[in-house]
Formats: C-alpha cells, sequence, structure tokens
C-alpha cells in the first residue's frame, strides 16, 4: 500500500472515501454528523495506516465545518449550486462530485450539463490529489468545453476563474467564496 491516501489504487482507501461521502450526504440532508462520526469510528477501530486516520480525521473535521457554514447561513437542501460550492471551498472535491450527482440524476437538458461540467470540474482535482494528471487533463479539457459554452447559465460559481484554473490543470483549485455567501446571509 501507498504511504498516502489514494482512492484509486486502494480499495480500502476507496471504500472509506466512499463511506464518508455517503455519510455527509445524509448530515447535509439532517444537519447532523453522527452517520459520519459512525463511518470514522468503524475505519479507525481496525489499527488503520496514521495517513488514512489523518484523511478520516480532516474530512470529519470539514463535514462539520460543512453542516455549521449550511446550518448559519441557512441554506436549504434544494439549493444545489450553493451547497456545492461550500463543498467545494473545503476542497471536498468527491464530496462536490457526490452532491451534484444527485441533482444530475434527475436533471435534463442545459441543467443536466452544467452539472455534468461541474462534476468533471470536482473530477479533475481529484486525479491531481493522487497526481494522476493524464485522467485530471482528459476531465478537465471535457469540463471547461461545457463551462465556457454555458457559463452564462451557471449559477453562484465564478467560471471564468475556474475554467482559467483547468485549462491551466492548476494544482491549486480555485476558491469561490462560499464566506462572502455567509457573509451577506448575516446582514
Amino acid at each position: 500500500m501507498k504511504a498516502y491516501f489514494d482512492p484509486f489504487e486502494s480499495r480500502l482507501c476507496r471504500n472509506i472515501r466512499n463511506e464518508l461521502s455517503v455519510s455527509l450526504m445524509k448530515a447535509i440532508h439532517n444537519g447532523d454528523i453522527g452517520s459520519s462520526y459512525t463511518v470514522a469510528e468503524k475505519y479507525m477501530s481496525e489499527g488503520i495506516e496514521p495517513f488514512i486516520n489523518n484523511y478520516i480525521n480532516n474530512r470529519i473535521m470539514r463535514y462539520k465545518a460543512i453542516v455549521t457554514q449550511i446550518q448559519t447561513a441557512n441554506i436549504q437542501i434544494h439549493e444545489t449550486y450553493i451547497i456545492a460550492l461550500f463543498l467545494w471551498d473545503q476542497e471536498l472535491f468527491f464530496e462536490v462530485h457526490e452532491w451534484l450527482e444527485i441533482k444530475w440524476r434527475n436533471s435534463q437538458g442545459t441543467e443536466k450539463i452544467i452539472l455534468q461540467a461541474l462534476i468533471r470540474a470536482a473530477g479533475t482535482y481529484m486525479h491531481l490529489e493522487c497526481d494522476r494528471h493524464m485522467g485530471a487533463k482528459k476531465m478537465a479539457s471535457k469540463a471547461v468545453e461545457t463551462l465556457i459554452r454555458y457559463k452564462e447559465s451557471i449559477p453562484v460559481f465564478n467560471v471564468e476563474s475556474l475554467i482559467a484554473k483547468l485549462k491551466a490543470l492548476d494544482p491549486v483549485p480555485p476558491k469561490f467564496g462560499a464566506t462572502r455567501l455567509l457573509a451577506k446571509n448575516d446582514q
């Protein structure tokens, strides 16, 4: 096993990532990350490698932040793009993918195409996190093509910044200002 968290190569890492992500989707819907703690405890009790332990602890910390932000800003579950923005700014790219895929499955037309582009953008950063540059390049190219075509129709995200970062395969993902949305809701 590699000495870093790689869900593309390790079934254990993939299972942990997937189960934690599912638990976050539940947490967003019910405002409680108890299910995430349950998943974390399941794997942490197995005597896992320190880098896996770090991944789990890091995810739990970010999940708490996401649920708190959503509650603080009084964001509703149907505000798909805003929640995706919060997830993105926490660099929870697999979770962005999972969150948007829920809406994508039931979408049609332009919205389905836009959601797929944002899922691919998140996928690009998932690949970059694991030094999978060929996969990232391929995914970014597909995302950019659609983002350019539909940029006027994409809510909340700074599409120009996203396009620039994806074109450059910049390993530092753009931040979209989820905290700015929180500040607006406080006014």
